[in-house]
């Protein structure tokens, strides 16, 4: 996924995400920042929603039904790795997965992971730290072997 594919979808399901906290137009507005106004062309989808407003809605709305189907997993992840692509992660435990992640590779105590629905990519430690993730599969394995080649 990248940043402007995030930004579409979220725009597109505004609405529906709104719905589905029973918020009213103005309280969701108010919660995210924006004007009713922006809110509603928004829904109406005469407008995208800025990457801000993206960030907010996926931070404040992540246990919504509509935010996991559309990142598979944790949304927050998706959003760091798209804003911070390629930069080592200060160490995060996840919970292994294994719904929305297919394991690529698992070798000394590292396995390397792609998101199913966003397709992003992350690396494990055996305790199920996130230590790196990317949007690129290349920049990926080529960390990924750095990793199992420190190990010996």
């Amino acid at each position: 996924m990248t940043k402007d594919e995030i930004i579409r979808l979220i725009s597109e399901r505004m609405r529906l995400i709104r719905v589905e906290v029973d918020y009213t137009q103005d309280k969701m507005a108010e919660i995210i920042g924006i004007s009713k106004k922006t809110l509603v062309q928004i829904e109406k989808e005469r407008n995208e929603a800025s990457w801000t407003t993206v960030v907010a809605v996926v931070s404040l709305f992540r246990e919504t039904l509509t935010v996991q189907t559309l990142f598979g997993g944790d949304p927050l992840e998706v959003i760091e790795t798209v804003s911070r692509e390629s930069i080592d992660y200060r160490k995060e435990k996840m919970l292994g997965g294994k719904m929305w992640w297919k394991d690529l590779s698992s070798e000394k105590g590292y396995t390397l992971q792609q998101n199913m629905i966003s397709q992003h990519y992350r690396i494990l430690d055996d305790d199920q730290y996130r230590i790196f993730s990317s949007l690129e599969r290349e920049v990926s394995e080529q960390k990924y072997k750095e990793l199992v080649n420190r190990v010996g």
